[in-house]
């Protein structure tokens, strides 16, 4: 069977537009595991990216209780301490579009696009992915995930506490 030009032509344009899109980028799973005590509360979490010689930080989330009146939910961000001094304390205001809600147990995605001011002028080089959590009459916990940018890979950590398992895909 022959085709025409223009049939085989239009075959490969619908085959560039029915082809799956991956967008460039980060994501970042997190895992908050159920803990069972007499007062949970939801912990804050910070989650960034630092360069090896930790002169680069790049805040992705933070996730704190900022509907408290009178913004009273920020005095407890210190509780993320290595957070805290790598980027918190040089703050006035956090980030646009990194500031969340503290999330309940479960597994959380975020997805950074490459586009995204933490990535947009990332030079190629290593980093790790840092996670951090602390809970108010809990405990404190970080993981820490190398990766090298941009090149396509899967990391994991697994948490003993305060966080699960923690999964960061990087997509080029």
């Amino acid at each position: 069977m022959k085709l025409s030009l223009k049939t085989t032509l239009a075959c490969a344009l619908a085959g560039v537009y029915t082809a799956p899109l991956h967008a460039a980028g980060l994501a970042i799973e997190v895992e908050i595991p159920r803990i069972q005590v007499a007062e949970y509360h939801r912990p804050y979490v910070a989650v960034w990216l630092q360069s090896a010689d930790r002169q680069t930080v790049r805040d992705i989330a933070v996730w704190y209780d900022y509907k408290m009146p009178k913004e009273e939910g920020k005095k407890w961000l210190k509780d993320l301490r290595q957070w805290w001094r790598m980027s918190g304390r040089s703050q006035d205001q956090l980030a646009d579009g990194v500031t969340g809600a503290t999330q309940a147990a479960g597994k959380h995605t975020i997805q950074v696009a490459a586009t995204h001011p933490a990535l947009a002028d990332l030079p190629a080089g290593d980093y790790e992915v840092i996670v951090e959590a602390s809970r108010e009459k809990g405990g404190r916990e970080v993981l820490r995930l190398p990766l090298a940018w941009p090149q396509a890979a899967t990391v994991d950590a697994q948490g003993e506490s305060e966080l699960g398992r923690i999964q960061a895909t990087v997509t080029p």
